[in-house]
């Protein structure tokens, strides 16, 4: 009798996958691919609900590997919400005029989307080219190393935030004056940069390391990061409310303490990026084999050494 283990041998040999790269972690899963009663395997064999192939249990498995990473990225959508919640109610507390022009307090969000931009395009054209030349990786810059950046940008964000907060509290209860609101800016400007690499790492992070059969599944998960981010912040604001019996977050923020909100935020930010990292370096990549363009006049080009495979990527210029 033939066992999962050795089905998987011949799989790896067959498919040309490396025999460790085969999904070892979640053994328990391995029992969907063996019939219980020997007895009824002609009657049954077809049948999914009683016994799946070994591919198919491997694929789940790799989809199951994915949670990790995608557990870690949704802090980062809690923090891009106060963008577009606390921050607008701080800037209403600030002086916003422009000579005689009051600008909206939800204007400033533009700052953001600006930055967005901005970052998207210095990613391609700056940052990647200059990872390919440090690194001689064909990627230049990975899915998971752009992640890590964007949560790290995250966590500078909320630090800038609870400092401005804290200056513009202090300013306007000692001083009876306002601050300028342009000193969002920089918070502004960090979750945008942010935003900026990790959505392009996630949403390539699931894509390419997502079975080949549940592609259209991939970007439900990184769409599900977004709305996880979300619900964690509106959750994060019920608690703190309830724990602080409603002294941080108050609808006058100058009677409120926000600014501790957004160390919450980073001292969670802070402890969550480490758990990227741990996740992070534990992950295999599939391996992606690159040709080097025709016009392309950088040597030197290699697969990223932590990248394992699954799939070959072999039309010529695909990086």
């Amino acid at each position: 009798m033939i066992t999962v283990t050795t089905r998987i041998n011949i799989l790896a040999e067959i498919y040309q996958i490396p025999f460790p790269l085969m999904c070892y972690s979640i053994r328990c899963l391995d029992k969907a691919a063996i019939m219980d009663d020997p007895t009824s395997i002609g009657a049954q064999k077809n049948d999914p609900w009683i016994v799946s192939t070994v591919m198919e249990v491997e694929e789940v498995k790799m989809v199951v590997k994915l949670i990790p990473i995608w557990s870690t990225c949704i802090l980062f959508w809690t923090v891009y919400s106060q963008m577009t919640t606390f921050t607008i109610e701080q800037a209403t507390f600030m002086d916003r005029k422009v000579g005689s022009l009051v600008i909206p307090s939800g204007s400033y969000s533009t700052f953001l989307f600006i930055t967005i931009l901005l970052f998207t395009s210095l990613n391609e054209r700056l940052f990647v080219p200059l990872a390919r030349k440090l690194t001689h990786n064909a990627q230049g810059l990975t899915s998971l190393q752009r992640i890590g950046a964007g949560l790290f940008l995250s966590i500078l964000a909320m630090v800038a935030a609870a400092s401005v907060e804290k200056e513009r509290r202090e300013t306007a209860i000692q001083q009876s004056t306002k601050i300028s609101a342009f000193w969002l800016v920089p918070q502004y400007f960090l979750v945008g940069a942010g935003e900026a690499f990790v959505y392009v790492g996630q949403l390539e992070f699931f894509i390419r390391e997502a079975p080949a059969r549940m592609k259209s599944m991939s970007t439900g998960l990184f769409l599900s990061t977004i709305s996880m981010g979300f619900f964690v912040s509106s959750l994060l604001v019920s608690l703190v409310d309830k724990a602080t019996k409603k002294i941080w977050l108050r609808s006058n923020l100058n009677k409120g303490r926000l600014n501790n909100f957004y160390w919450l935020l980073a001292v969670l930010g802070g402890l969550n990026f480490f758990v990227f990292l741990a996740f992070a370096r534990g992950h295999q990549y599939k391996v992606q084999h690159y040709i080097k363009p025709k016009n392309c006049n950088e040597k030197g080009f290699k697969p990223a050494g932590d990248l394992t495979a699954l799939e070959m990527v072999k039309e010529e210029g695909m990086i």
